[in-house]
């Protein structure tokens, strides 16, 4: 049996015109939990569509009788458009638009349809998942604040963004809030793109795309990154590292609004809305000749600085923390107290990015034991380095009996506020009983400390 292609339910809309296609769709995708709708005289609008993910399958016999633009179904309704044409018309630029890359001949089988079909729902579910902010942006501290508030304050203009911060900082969260808080733009695509990634001999392939047959192997034509951007916002991370000729095509495009693909003399209308981030210092760059100071100002329309971790401080390093273990571990119980303190004094060199390793990897650690065992998370932090920042001279020894006396106070205190009662103690702390023993032998805590002997 045939395993089930799709992530999710889909439904799909047809414009058959005056081929016959809807049947045969209809019987093709019939094991799938596709609901097939015959549009051709409805007024379908964003409204009426439903929250499952949907694709337009559109006849060019449509373009006889009425004005239809796939581009601007697309924009208006929020869906990839399959186009189906017979093989002299497919090649006809006043009937195909060229510009859009999803087509079907009209003798296509169920293997083909079935293939686009799934590839488009694949890509559809992949941008709601891109685009789906899953746990709110943390912002306790008022420099994270500040910057919130700038990129509230600017989200819903068409300028062009600069973000800059240290890497791991969380630049790409700041780019999708810019993104979900636009009025209009925020309907379409966000495209994330990692300039420093790009293959050498690559870039016109995958920022302007190319028409089938460009190149040996250019099978089918494909949409670059602007395009695929259109009607959303692209993102540019690190920036700083696009070599100069290719920032030079790269402002061409954002001056005329226009690109054009690879093997392909037409040239395609754009709007999007470009954001772009960085770890470098561009305007030294522009001073070096590295970077090219009209893009510069180009980007730099609007400037927003993440600051770093440290920056932020200890709020937000546990509230980041905490969020990070529940959003992995769903079940996992509040981290105690002297975890928490560990968290804030210790010093991510790699940001929020270092920060989640150590939260995924202290995760492990509970999941796989089912008790915060000290020890192990201590060696976490070791090798992370932290512990050896957080005195001057790299007094490890000093630090470690600081945590010590500071442990063995928490315990007292928690011992007290319990009765020394070492079963609730030991859920208070978030240990089992017997490390709860094991701790108060390490401490030399002995019963003759309590108040009131409870046990």
């Amino acid at each position: 049996m045939q395993n089930k292609p799709l992530q999710e339910s889909l439904d799909i809309y047809i414009w058959e015109g005056n081929s016959d296609i809807a049947d045969r769709i209809s019987l093709c995708l019939a094991s799938f939990d596709i609901e097939v709708i015959r549009a051709d005289g409805l007024p379908v609008t964003r409204d009426q569509v439903s929250s499952r993910p949907s694709i337009a399958v559109i006849s060019v016999t449509v373009i006889e009788h009425s004005e239809f633009s796939a581009d601007a179904w697309q924009k208006s309704h929020g869906m990839p458009v399959i186009w189906v044409a017979e093989v002299g018309r497919a090649a006809n630029p006043r009937i195909y638009p060229v510009e859009y890359s999803h087509i079907l001949m009209l003798d296509f089988t169920c293997a083909e349809l079935r293939k686009l079909v799934f590839r488009l729902a694949s890509e559809l579910h992949a941008s709601a998942s891109a685009d789906r902010m899953p746990q709110p942006l943390i912002a306790q501290s008022e420099s994270m604040k500040t910057l919130v508030a700038e990129a509230e304050a600017f989200a819903d203009c068409e300028s062009s963004v600069l973000i800059m911060g240290e890497t791991g900082v969380g630049k790409e969260r700041i780019a999708q809030l810019l993104h979900q808080r636009h009025g209009r733009y925020r309907h379409g695509p966000f495209v994330a793109v990692n300039c420093g990634a790009i293959p050498d001999g690559l870039f016109e392939s995958l920022f302007f795309g190319h028409a089938k047959g460009a190149f040996t192997g250019a099978l089918l034509a494909h949409k670059g990154y602007f395009e695929q951007a259109d009607g959303g916002t692209l993102f540019l991370d690190e920036i700083g590292d696009l070599p100069l000729y290719q920032q030079v095509k790269l402002l061409r495009v954002l001056e005329q609004s226009t690109v054009t693909r690879l093997g392909s003399q037409t040239e395609v209308k754009l709007d999007f809305r470009l954001v772009a981030a960085t770890n470098r210092n561009l305007r030294e760059q522009v001073q070096q000749d590295m970077f090219r100071a009209d893009l510069y100002y180009r980007l730099a329309v609007i400037e927003l600085r993440v600051p770093n971790l440290e920056e932020r401080g200890s709020a937000d390093k546990i509230a980041i923390f905490s969020s990070l273990l529940g959003q992995t571990y769903e079940d996992i119980p509040p981290p105690p107290e002297w975890l928490l303190e560990l968290v804030a004094a210790a010093k991510f060199a790699g940001n929020v990015r270092e920060l989640r390793n150590v939260a995924e990897r202290v995760g492990i650690i509970y999941r796989q034991l089912g008790v915060w065992d000290r020890t192990r998370i201590d060696r976490v932090f070791d090798t992370l380095g932290t512990m050896e920042r957080l005195v001057e001279g790299n007094d490890l020894t000093a630090v470690r009996k600081k945590w010590d006396m500071a442990e063995r106070s928490r315990i007292l205190a928690v011992l007290d506020a319990n009765g020394w009662r070492r079963q609730d103690t030991a859920h208070a702390l978030g240990i089992s009983r017997k490390v709860l023993w094991e701790k108060m032998r390490k401490f030399q805590i002995a019963d003759t400390e309590a108040i009131g002997e409870a046990e």
